[in-house]
């Protein structure tokens, strides 16, 4: 995918506290006196999308002479095991710390100590909230990918009125609250419309959503299109369908770009997906934090590195890509 490589791991691993492993990755000196010291604190390690763009900020640090200390979470929605990691990075003097934050607001007080000791902040994936708690933000325009969703269903349902299920991810998250505004917005409808038949959060979790999506199946099954806030809750739906009878009649897209996930498209376990590009993001990241080691310049703003709509059965008027496409560009293993 895109440029990535294969990386060795040069460093030591070490367990921290209230954290997932740590992994160091040396380099050698930067023209300003030393490597680029560089932390990266992702929601877990082992949602694929993260172990995706932990292993890409791993190349390009590898492939910049940078060193990378990665921390995570121990599960999506653990604020507090980010909060250990960003005091963890600040004490271990970091020039840059990139985050995927759990919870937009929860680490703000953390980052704001860590921006006060000198610190460059980076979020990737996941905006803060206020956005200025970061120097910048590097992420997936998520409004713009849960609209993509809600278009290609909305075009996909033809003359049929739909008949909606919302399968989120986590309460308080901006992305899930993004990707769940735009994909409303793609569908034409507003919040709380009575198109929308049951809404639950599942953390991003297949389990979560099967369990999710069983519970509102239970109480009414009259649907045709499900919203899937990304590719591991759309398996867990997928999974809850099939056992009803009713994957075949439900038009359910998603969000990612993961592998596995074009890999559901292709086999009509999903009409699409929206595919985000988490290299590009890991790559922007370390670039940024390498020149800020060198120069001491700061980025600043919103960088959006793209969506673009996976599927072999287009629509018209939502651009997309092929499946085929979608294979050569995925993030995960192939």
């Amino acid at each position: 995918m895109f440029g990535r490589v294969v990386s060795v791991v040069v460093g030591l691993v070490l367990v921290v506290s209230g954290c997932s492993a740590e992994r160091e990755w040396g380099g050698n000196a930067s023209p300003g006196g030393g490597p680029a010291k560089i932390g990266l604190i992702t929601k877990t390690d082992t949602n694929p999308y993260f172990v995706g763009l932990r292993a890409d900020a791993e190349a390009a640090a590898a492939d910049r002479g940078a060193q990378l200390i990665a921390l995570a979470g121990q599960f999506d929605g653990d604020n507090d095991g980010q909060v250990r990691a960003i005091e963890n990075l600040i004490q271990q003097g970091v020039s840059t710390i990139l985050i995927t934050p759990n919870s937009s607001t929860g680490v703000i007080d953390a980052l704001a100590r860590a921006r006060q000791a000198g610190v460059l902040v980076i979020a990737l994936d996941t905006a803060t909230e206020p956005a200025e708690a970061a120097d910048a933000t590097i992420a997936t325009d998520n409004r713009e990918a849960g609209r993509l969703q809600g278009a290609y269903a909305k075009a996909a349902l033809g003359d049929r009125p739909p008949k909606v299920l919302m399968i989120d991810g986590t309460a308080g998250s901006s992305v899930s609250s993004m990707r769940h505004e735009g994909f409303l917005a793609g569908m034409g409808l507003a919040e709380g419309a009575p198109e929308v038949r049951g809404t639950t959060n599942a953390n991003g979790d297949q389990n979560l959503a099967q369990q999710g999506a069983e519970n509102l199946l239970a109480r009414s099954s009259d649907i045709n299109a499900v919203y899937t806030m990304n590719e591991p809750t759309a398996r867990g739906v997928h999974a809850a369908l099939q056992s009803r009878g009713l994957a075949e009649q439900v038009v359910m897209a998603s969000i990612d770009g993961g592998c596995e996930g074009v890999a559901a498209v292709k086999s009509g376990q999903l009409r699409a997906t929206v595919m985000q590009f988490p290299d590009k993001m890991a790559q922007q990241g370390v670039d940024a934090a390498v020149e800020h080691a060198r120069t001491g310049a700061k980025p600043a703003g919103f960088h959006d590195t793209g969506s673009v709509v996976i599927t072999d059965q287009p629509m018209p008027g939502i651009p997309s890509q092929t499946v085929a496409w979608g294979e050569q560009h995925c993030w995960g293993e192939r």
